[in-house]
């Protein structure tokens, strides 16, 4: 398994210089493929603006003469904000989309697949790319380097940014004496053993649970998307049984900054990408979906418990108004 890895990582593992702007242009016009991005959001206004200029300014066709034209749709999905996320997402440039106001037959519920599952149907890129509303110092070549292997290579179903991810302090800032490689905490002590342990063909992606990805709309649409934390795993487990590991792949893009979650809510997204992992293993048979947890207080440690995502959106192909969007589309 070892060498299936190995010879993965050779052909299958890049750099986003590897893959010039133009020449993705180029390739994007030849083969007539659409490309739309999703930012999933919740609370964001501090950063989501920033993200969608850029991509706005340098990668859509009304950005400016610089800009290269890869991104066909821009949408932030908002997940029920209580913040000014909206108004600057759209004042950015961005389509802005309610997460409740998507396929309204099928009550939404809390989590960040749930918003995922949705975008697909208010969007009609061929190429569906994810990037999270949180980054800082935002570089487009986060979305280049995710899309450009499925503009160039027909072979390649679904790839995952790569990056440095150091520690940061409160306003995102690296923090001083932190190793580069550090800050994929849940990354390495639950989502890097269960990869290991269970699908050791997928060792060789440097950031399993990375928010930023691409992949083909004909492969999400066959996808399971389950509705919380777990998402990121799922769909690459999936993506390797139904698609096969040579379709996936991975682009280093450099660094990642964005705002780090406390050990709580760290605990809480490892009890749900390890509940991901057991349905796969076992279908059928789910561990104890509840997480208790203890803060202390005047009077001592105080649980508190909190469920642990258990469903999942079925694929989308399989719901009867995307069936019939895309029929018309």
């Amino acid at each position: 398994m070892l060498d299936e890895v190995e010879r993965w990582l050779e052909r299958r593992s890049w750099s986003v210089a590897d893959r010039p702007t133009g020449r993705l242009l180029a390739a994007k016009q030849a083969h007539g493929t659409t490309v739309s991005v999703v930012l999933p959001a919740l609370n964001e206004e501090a950063t989501v603006g920033e993200i969608v200029a850029v991509i706005r300014r340098e990668l859509m066709a009304d950005g400016g003469p610089e800009a290269v034209p890869l991104v066909d749709e821009l949408v932030v999905v908002d997940s029920g904000s209580t913040d000014r996320t909206a108004e600057v997402a759209r004042s950015a440039g961005a389509r802005v989309v309610a997460r409740d106001d998507i396929l309204p037959r099928i009550p939404a519920v809390p989590g960040k697949g749930e918003v995922l599952w949705r975008s697909l149907l208010v969007t009609g890129g061929d190429v569906v790319a994810f990037v999270d509303a949180d980054l800082r110092e935002f570089s487009a070549d986060f979305v280049t380097g995710i899309v450009g292997p499925l503009l160039t290579d027909p072979d390649v179903e679904f790839v995952k940014a790569t990056y440095d991810r150091p520690l940061a302090t409160e306003s995102g800032a690296p923090a001083s004496g932190r190793a580069a490689g550090q800050g994929g905490r849940v990354t390495e002590l639950v989502a890097r053993p269960l990869l290991n342990l269970h699908w050791p063909q997928l060792a060789g992606f440097v950031q399993p649970l990375g928010g930023e990805y691409a992949a083909r709309r004909s492969l999400l649409e066959r996808l399971p998307f389950p509705v919380g934390y777990g998402v990121e795993l799922g769909l690459l487990v999936d993506a390797l049984h139904l698609v096969g590991l040579d379709a996936l792949a991975q682009v280093d893009v450099g660094v990642r900054l964005h705002r780090h979650q406390d050990d709580r809510a760290l605990g809480r997204m490892a009890a749900a990408i390890y509940r991901t992992a057991q349905a796969r293993l076992a279908r059928g048979h789910l561990v104890r979906p509840r997480l208790t947890q203890f803060e202390r207080d005047a009077s001592g440690f105080v649980p508190s418990t909190h469920a642990v995502d258990t469903e999942e959106r079925p694929p989308m192909r399989e719901v009867a108004e995307y069936t019939r969007r895309r029929r018309v589309a």
